[in-house]
C-alpha cells in the first residue's frame, strides 16, 4: 500500500494575536481594540491564506470570537470557502477582544480554565455567533487543549463537530520554567499525533465505541518527539516559527524544519503507510516589528518556503492536504480503536545519535530510551480513563495533565543526586558482586510487526565484567488490544559459556505530573507466589518483601487507580517489591532470576483500571 502523509494547515483570523498589542501597542496604555492592532493582524492572515493558496493548498479557516465581529474576516473566510475549498471552522483560541472582555468581565483567555458554567455559556455564545453569520454549525474546533467534559458538552450541544484541536504535546512544566515560570497551565501526558479521545478523558484515546466522544482530535502542532522531551516544545515544531524562536537557523536557512516534516512522514514506516503532520499559525508569529530576533522579512521568507515544500512534496504524490472535517473523515474509515500510534524518532538536531520510541493506544503511553539501553523513561496509565476536572470551581485550575507513573525527566530516572532511586524501568545484570544497569548501555533499535504485535529490538549490548563478558538483546512486543508489554532478555556470547548470570528487572514507579512528589500513603504493593503471597501499604517505611518462584508483583496506586503488575511469561523468578522513604518516595517491583548462555527470559508489565 502507497504511504499516505496528510497535512493539515490551519489558519485564524486572530484579531487580538497572542502577545501582538504588546508589541503594536509599546508605551501605550493597554487597548486590545487598537486599530493598527487589528489591522496589522487582518494583513498577517490575508498574507498567509494567500502563501497557501499560491501553492495550491488548502486550509482550515478557524474562526475567533474577536473575527466574527469583523466584517472583512467573515467576508474573506465565505470567498475562501467557495474559491479554495477551504473549511470554515471555529476555534475557541482568540477569545479576547472588547466585546468578550466587556461580556464576561474578565483577561481569561484559556477556554479550558474557565468553569464549566462559564464554558458553556462561551460556547453557546460562540457558536450561535457563528451560525448567525454563517448559515450553519462548523464541523470543526479546537483550542491548545480541550477537557471531556467540554468536548461533551460541545458534541451533545452541536453534533455537527466532527474534529478538534485537543491538546499541545508535553506542555507542561518545562514549558512553564521556559515561559519565565508565566505559563500557568500544565498539559503534559496527551498523543503526539491524531487520536479519539474518551468520554472520560481527551488524553487517553478511546478504546471502543461506548467511550468514543464523538470527535477526532488532533494535537496542537507536530512537534519533535526527542527534543520536546528533553526540553521546550515551544522550540520544537513544524512551525517555521517555532523553529525561529528555537535560533535553529543560520544565514536565513533552516534545515531542521525540513528535516523534521520528513520524520513525520517516516512515521508512516511504523503506522501501517499512514503519517500526518499539522501547521498551526495564528498572525501575532508574522508581526511586523519581528519575533524572536528574526526580522519580519525572515518569518514570512521561512512561512514561503515551508508551504513550498508542502506543495512539492504534493506535486509527487507525496502529501495528501485536508481540512480538519475532510481528515476526521478519513481517519474514522481508515484507523481502529485499538490501532497503536508508534515512533521511533531519533535526534536530528543535536547529532547525538539518540532514539527514542513512543507508543501509544487506549490503555497507556510509554516511551523506551535506546540511550539507557531500552529504559521506559514514561509511562501514563490510559487504561484508567481518569477522569480529572479542570478549570475554575473544580479544585484543579491549571493541571490538565495526564499523571505518570514513571517519567524519568521529572523523577531523576537513573541517576539520583545523593540518595534513592529515580523512576524508570530497566534491568540490571550482575555477576561475582559486579553489577551493570542496562541504563548505562547505549544501543539502537529496529522497528517489525507481527501480527498484531509490533516490535522493537534493540542491537546487542556488550557488558563487560572482571572475569566474563556476554551480549544482552532485548526485544519489547506491544500487542494491540492489549494492556502488556512484554520484554525478552537473551543472554549470548559468553567468555565462560558455563557461567550463570543474575538478571534484575525491575520497574521504579511513583505517581504526579510535575517534579513535586504526591502522598503515596495507601499504595498497595504486593508479591504473590504460588505457595505464598506478601503484601504492604505505603507507609514511607523501606520496607522490602520477596516471594520464590513469583506469580506476579504487584502495585495498586489508588490515587490514579490503576493496578501495574508485573509477571514471568518465560522463566522462573523470585518476585520483591521495595518501598521507598520520604527522601525517595518512589516503590520498586522487581523479577529475579539466573540466565546461562543463549537462555531467554520474559517478562510482562500489565496495567489495569482499579476503582
Amino acid at each position: 500500500m502507497k504511504d499516505t502523509f496528510i497535512l493539515n494547515i490551519l489558519h485564524r483570523p486572530e484579531m487580538v494575536p497572542e502577545y501582538a498589542e504588546k508589541v503594536t501597542g509599546q508605551g501605550k496604555k493597554e487597548d486590545i481594540g487598537r486599530k493598527e492592532l487589528l489591522t496589522e493582524s487582518l494583513d498577517i492572515f490575508k498574507l498567509q491564506q494567500e502563501i497557501a493558496h499560491q501553492h495550491g493548498l488548502k486550509t482550515t479557516i478557524q474562526m475567533t470570537y474577536s473575527s466574527l465581529f469583523n466584517d472583512e474576516a467573515i467576508s474573506l473566510a465565505k470567498e475562501h470557502h467557495e474559491k479554495y475549498g477551504d473549511e470554515i471552522s471555529l476555534t475557541l483560541l482568540g477569545l479576547p477582544c472588547k466585546e468578550f472582555r466587556e461580556k464576561y468581565k474578565t483577561k481569561d483567555f484559556c477556554i479550558w480554565m474557565f468553569s464549566m458554567e462559564d464554558k458553556k455559556a462561551i460556547v453557546r455564545d460562540v457558536f450561535e455567533k457563528f451560525h448567525d453569520i454563517f448559515g450553519f454549525y462548523p464541523q470543526s474546533t479546537g483550542s491548545y487543549y480541550m477537557d471531556a467534559e467540554l468536548i461533551n458538552f460541545i458534541k451533545q450541544e452541536y453534533p455537527s463537530v466532527k474534529c478538534a484541536v485537543a491538546t499541545c504535546w508535553e506542555e507542561g512544566p518545562k514549558a512553564y520554567r521556559t515561559c519565565n515560570n508565566s505559563w500557568y497551565t500544565f498539559m503534559d501526558g496527551g498523543p503526539w499525533n491524531p487520536w479519539i479521545p474518551s468520554k472520560a478523558n481527551s488524553h487517553a484515546p478511546a478504546t471502543n465505541e461506548e467511550e468514543d466522544s464523538g470527535i477526532v482530535a488532533i494535537p496542537h502542532l507536530s512537534r519533535d518527539l526527542l527534543a520536546c522531551f528533553d526540553g521546550n516544545g515551544s522550540n520544537f515544531g513544524t512551525h517555521p516559527q517555532n523553529v525561529l524562536r528555537g535560533m535553529i537557523y543560520k544565514d536565513g536557512k533552516y534545515p531542521y524544519l525540513y528535516n523534521l516534516i520528513d520524520q513525520y512522514r517516516h512515521l508512516a514506516k511504523y503506522n501501517r503507510g499512514y503519517a500526518y503532520n499539522m501547521m498551526f499559525v495564528g498572525p501575532g508569529w508574522m508581526n511586523k516589528a519581528g519575533r524572536w530576533e528574526a526580522p519580519y522579512e525572515l518569518l514570512v521568507q521561512s512561512y514561503r518556503d515551508c508551504m513550498a515544500y508542502y506543495a512539492e512534496l504534493r506535486d509527487k504524490g507525496e502529501l495528501v492536504d485536508m481540512t480538519m472535517a475532510e481528515f476526521a473523515d478519513w481517519y474514522r474509515a481508515n484507523k481502529t480503536y485499538t490501532q497503536p500510534e508508534c515512533a521511533l524518532w531519533k535526534d536530528i538536531l543535536y547529532g547525538s545519535e539518540k532514539q527514542l520510541f513512543w507508543y501509544c493506544d487506549p490503555y497507556y503511553r510509554t516511551c523506551v530510551d535506546m540511550n539507557q539501553g531500552g529504559a521506559i523513561v514514561d509511562l501514563r496509565p490510559y487504561a484508567a480513563k481518569l477522569e480529572i476536572p479542570v478549570g475554575i470551581g473544580t479544585g484543579n485550575v491549571h493541571d490538565a495533565s495526564y499523571p505518570f507513573l514513571v517519567q524519568s525527566m521529572y523523577r531523576a530516572g537513573y541517576f539520583t543526586h545523593y540518595a534513592g532511586e529515580g523512576s524508570i524501568k530497566s534491568c540490571k545484570v550482575s555477576y561475582k558482586g559486579e553489577e551493570a544497569d542496562l541504563c548505562l548501555c547505549r544501543t539502537k533499535a529496529k522497528f517489525s510487526e507481527e501480527g498484531n504485535d509490533r516490535i522493537l529490538t534493540l542491537d546487542p549490548v556488550d557488558i563487560e565484567f572482571s572475569d566474563l563478558t556476554f551480549k544482552v538483546t532485548t526485544r519489547f512486543i506491544f500487542s494491540e488490544g492489549s494492556s502488556e508489554i512484554k520484554i525478552s532478555r537473551i543472554i549470548t556470547d559468553m567468555s565462560n559459556p558455563d557461567a550463570k548470570v543474575h538478571i534484575n528487572e525491575y520497574i521504579t514507579a511513583c505517581y504526579g505530573t510535575t517534579e513535586y512528589p504526591e502522598d503515596m500513603n495507601g499504595i498497595v504493593l504486593r508479591c504473590r507466589g504460588k505457595e505464598e503471597e506478601k503484601e504492604i501499604v505505603y507507609a514511607y517505611k523501606c520496607r522490602e518483601e520477596s516471594v520464590k518462584d513469583a506469580a506476579a508483583v504487584e502495585a495498586v496506586v489508588p490515587q490514579v487507580k490503576t493496578k501495574m503488575t508485573v509477571y514471568p511469561v518465560k522463566g522462573t523468578f523470585e518476585g520483591y517489591f521495595r518501598e521507598g522513604y520520604a527522601f525517595s518516595p518512589m516503590f520498586t517491583l522487581g523479577l529475579n532470576t539466573e540466565l546461562s548462555n543463549n537462555e531467554e527470559m520474559i517478562t510482562c508489565l500489565k496495567l489495569e483500571k482499579v476503582d
